[in-house]
């Protein structure tokens, strides 16, 4: 029998809301080798004024694997995983120095800036404010960190003002 020689890669498994630390905690009670990358913010809440651990990229946790029938089943079955990103051809890896860049980062302990880009057209979703649960499409940056969307009711269309943090990209249909 020849011994598998082929190395594992880096994967991004996509996670149920807020269920980062489940599956990373999950993960490694299966013994497999993830990563999820945390940096410390201040609380949003207003009674707190605490300074704390928050995943890095929110609902995704990274897993190095070889992706054979069996880890992967274990993967996939872990409690909060909902897939494992990829397109039409399956599951797409990360570049092994694109990993082990995040992880000297976050050992750095800094202030780590990140952020999604919106494109024109693109369809969103509000998750927090007063708008919990718009879905429009994504028009304009206005100034640094406000994005206008555009709803369409009754043939027309209204635009909210929604901050960048408060709104996800949602799948193309």
């Amino acid at each position: 029998m020849i011994p598998n020689t082929i190395e594992k890669s880096w994967y991004v498994l996509h996670t149920r809301s807020r269920f980062e630390n489940v599956v990373y905690d999950g993960l490694l009670k299966k013994s497999l080798q993830a990563f999820l990358p945390k940096h410390r913010v201040r609380s949003k809440r207003r009674d707190r004024k605490a300074i704390i651990q928050v995943p890095l990229f929110p609902g995704y946790v990274f897993i190095e694997s070889h992706l054979q029938a069996e880890e992967y089943l274990e993967i996939v079955k872990t409690i909060g995983v909902v897939r494992i990103i990829g397109n039409n051809d399956g599951p797409v890896s990360v570049p092994r120095e694109t990993v082990e860049s995040l992880k000297i980062m976050v050992a750095a302990n800094s202030n780590i800036i990140t952020g999604k880009r919106f494109k024109k057209g693109d369809r969103v979703m509000v998750t927090n404010g007063p708008f919990i649960g718009v879905i429009g499409i994504f028009v304009r940056d206005k100034g640094k960190d406000r994005v206008i969307v555009h709803l369409e009711a009754l043939g027309q269309y209204a635009g909210v003002d929604v901050h960048k943090d408060d709104i996800e990209i949602l799948p193309q249909k």
